[in-house]
């Protein structure tokens, strides 16, 4: 059976497909629901009509391609919007699918089932508008938390400017209390930690196969934050070949990861290309 998920982020909306406990494709287009959110607490009319016709366009297209089910989810930008709901009220005007609002709680929950299956360790799951860290020992989640910062909430908030981003930064950090991670196995999921393995590889086109497994540096994240500030958004899309709303929130996710890293005393972290997408798939599987 094909079945299909997809998950509705603060800057992108993915798809991936999978048939027999194997993912046969993913895709992946930014539309930046969560832009202005951080300053005024609502997704704007613009944000919420280009992502709800791409998620109906990824919908309609998976459907074609033989998709027997398909289930939608939302993280942040949806629950923590004023407005989240017309939002999940468009999409299933123009295409019947019912969008799955996820809490932070599941939504660290399946992206450490997606990195890491039913294995220990750890997770930082950093996304646009909401940062998840979480640690299983023995089975059992002994550490979980999700804070409202994410990359496009930076740059939102600050732009690329670093001592602002610095700033905005340590006002959060104290929400993940005194809890240190040397100890465990941990793991980098979502946009900026695969995206700056991907540059660690010198990828000009994204390859998950390749990505997967990379170890980065608690150095070598600060040297890509420091680097990628620097750099100017047009230089970072040719560098990455991404899309420039994409480039443009790199940098601030970078040092966010960087100063995660070093506040959770972590020497390194492990680089997984699977995330809440399977985490999610593997979700709906466990519950039939």
């Amino acid at each position: 059976m094909k079945i299909s998920i997809i998950d509705i982020g603060s800057n992108s909306v993915r798809l991936a497909t999978f048939a027999d406990g194997k993912t046969l494709y993913k895709l992946i287009q930014t539309t930046r629901l969560g832009e202005g959110l951080a300053k005024t607490g609502y997704l704007t009319d613009a944000a919420i009509e280009r992502t709800a016709l791409q998620v109906e366009k990824f919908y309609r297209q998976t459907l074609e391609e033989g998709a027997e089910k398909v289930y939608a989810f939302s993280t942040a930008p949806a629950r923590a919007a004023a407005n989240g709901k017309d939002f999940v009220k468009k999409v299933y005007e123009l295409c019947g699918l019912e969008v799955d609002v996820i809490s932070g709680v599941t939504e660290a929950e399946i992206g450490l089932l997606g990195a890491l299956g039913t294995a220990d360790g750890g997770m930082i799951d950093l996304g646009g508008a909401s940062t998840e860290v979480t640690v299983r020992v023995d089975g059992k989640r002994v550490y979980a938390k999700s804070a409202d910062i994410g990359a496009v909430r930076l740059y939102d908030a600050c732009g690329r400017d670093r001592a602002k981003l610095e700033k905005m930064i340590a006002d959060k950090l104290p929400y993940y209390g005194d809890f240190t991670a040397e100890k465990y196995d941990m793991y980098g999921v979502s946009g900026t930690a695969t995206t700056l393995a991907a540059l660690k590889h010198g990828l000009k086109e994204y390859d998950g196969a390749v990505v997967q497994g990379t170890k980065l540096s608690a150095e070598e994240v600060e040297c890509y934050a420091y680097d990628l500030l620097n750099t100017p958004v047009e230089e970072i899309s040719k560098m990455l070949t991404v899309d420039s709303r994409r480039a443009d929130i790199i940098g601030g996710g970078a040092l966010l990861l960087a100063r995660l890293i070093q506040k959770l005393k972590i020497k390194s972290i492990t680089v997984s290309d699977s995330d809440n997408l399977e985490g999610y798939y593997m979700l709906k599987e466990m519950a039939k």
